[in-house]
């Protein structure tokens, strides 16, 4: 039997975690299903998403929405205990270069009047700036974008801020720890956030609670209008 989990708190608060799942050969279903039970999210973002997993709502119940990537094994992929709208893909800036990469996308998903984008970004410090102002001018209202930035720096602009834990999420090749999956956001708060051991996968889960930021405003063409006078 599926586990019950409550409804999202009463006080708005709403628990995300993320996870690059590595593939083929980092976590599966089974893994995936502990890490539901164990800190148990209002929103579970996934990246490097294979087909395996999608009998997860048979261990853990729930809402499973997955979008493959072109040319790729794996996909984004997002999981909740509550309903949500279906999620959309938008289809993110790539590189004109000979040897390119197919072009990545993001999971757009509407959850209690937040918009959030899952990501999994290119590589190329340019792009994936590029590729984060091209997410951020379809986003309206409470916003944030999760995920695999694969970014070395600062990366809030446009509103958004850096509001995910400091610790570093990924090793490459065990030598260089690097913190590479990062939550922005825009018009919201992180109460809470942790980095969590890595398990099979090169990546750690990251948890955030968040709410709503009662002081965010958001811009109307009235605001728009008096900012042009």
């Amino acid at each position: 039997m599926a586990p019950h989990f409550p409804n999202p708190s009463p006080e708005g608060r709403l628990r995300v975690v993320s996870w690059n799942l590595l593939r083929r050969i980092g976590a599966g279903v089974d893994d995936v299903a502990k890490l539901v039970k164990s800190h148990h999210p209002d929103l579970l973002l996934l990246q490097e998403c294979t087909e395996d997993i999608v009998t997860l709502p048979n261990l853990v119940g729930g809402h499973f929405f997955r979008h493959p990537m072109q040319s790729r094994i794996y996909g984004l992929a997002a999981w909740s205990p509550h309903p949500f709208p279906q999620s959309t893909a938008l289809r993110l800036p790539y590189s004109i270069l000979p040897g390119r990469v197919p072009p990545r996308l993001a999971q757009i998903i509407s959850f209690h009047g937040i918009t959030i984008a899952n990501v999994h970004l290119s590589h190329g410090q340019f792009l994936n700036r590029f590729q984060l102002r091209h997410i951020m001018e379809q986003m309206s209202g409470p916003a944030a974008i999760i995920g695999d930035f694969n970014a070395v720096g600062p990366v809030g602009f446009q509103g958004f801020s850096d509001i995910g834990p400091r610790l570093r999420t990924h090793r490459a090749g065990n030598i260089i720890a690097l913190r590479l999956d990062r939550c922005i956001a825009r018009g919201l708060v992180c109460s809470a956030s942790e980095v969590l051991d890595k398990g099979p996968s090169d990546h750690h889960p990251m948890v955030l609670d968040m709410r709503v930021d009662t002081a965010f405003h958001t811009p109307t063409l009235e605001d728009s209008t008096l900012l042009a006078l």
